[in-house]
């Protein structure tokens, strides 16, 4: 559905991608991010509000990965059960944006506050954790292909881009001593349990309606 012309304001970018694949605009959204993160003036603050589903939404792939081996590799982890933390774990070194990446393009603090959809609220996890240190590294990534279905599923530059991270040919993800996150914190404004107990609050609230029967 577009967004009317009245719902953001003239200078905000309403960008609307794929979930739970990536598509072509996914691709847009997330260089647009680095390039407002990269723009960030030294003495100013980014802010990154974040939820579930920004793994979709915000991806661009690492050189020598297309989209359609992002998509491919995704759809596979999908059918085959991976978990979320298995899948954000390869999402985040498949890509130029997670793991840390994005806070890491910013010359400013970065304030991320976050909606989380993960069990344990996990800020390396949600939306794959572009601002935040990831524990995960490319042994876990991986492993997680070897277990939901061997190399053989997935597409061979995307092993090979693994191989290459396993052998130090390309960098890591962002760790948690790393210098490039020392000006990012987040917090969690919301979660499952903040949708449940306020639909809670809601149903108890509402006016009940009497039943009539008629005679």
């Amino acid at each position: 559905m577009d967004c009317p012309e009245h719902c953001t304001p003239r200078d905000v970018d309403w960008i609307e991608a794929g979930h739970p694949l990536p598509t072509d605009q996914s691709v847009v959204t997330a260089r647009r991010a680095l390039e407002v993160a990269a723009q960030v003036a030294p003495d100013e603050v980014l802010l990154v509000l974040l939820s579930g589903g920004a793994s979709a939404l915000m991806a661009l792939p690492v050189d020598g990965v297309t989209l359609a081996d992002k998509q491919a590799t995704v759809h596979g982890l999908l059918r085959a059960g991976a978990t979320i933390g298995e899948l954000n774990t390869v999402r985040k070194h498949l890509s130029a944006t997670k793991g840390g990446r994005l806070a890491a393009a910013c010359p400013a603090p970065v304030v991320t506050l976050a909606i989380s959809d993960v069990v344990g609220d996990d800020l390396s996890v949600i939306g794959s954790g572009p601002t935040m240190p990831d524990p995960s590294t490319f042994a876990d990534a991986m492993a997680v292909l070897d277990h939901r279905g061997g190399n053989g599923v997935y597409p061979a530059s995307v092993v090979a881009w693994f191989d290459r991270g396993l052998r130090g040919g390309v960098p890591e993800t962002l760790k948690p001593n790393d210098e490039r996150l020392r000006q990012s914190v987040a917090r969690i404004i919301g979660g499952r349990m903040t949708a449940v107990e306020g639909a809670a609050a809601a149903a108890r609230s509402a006016p009940r309606s009497e039943e009539h029967t008629s005679e």
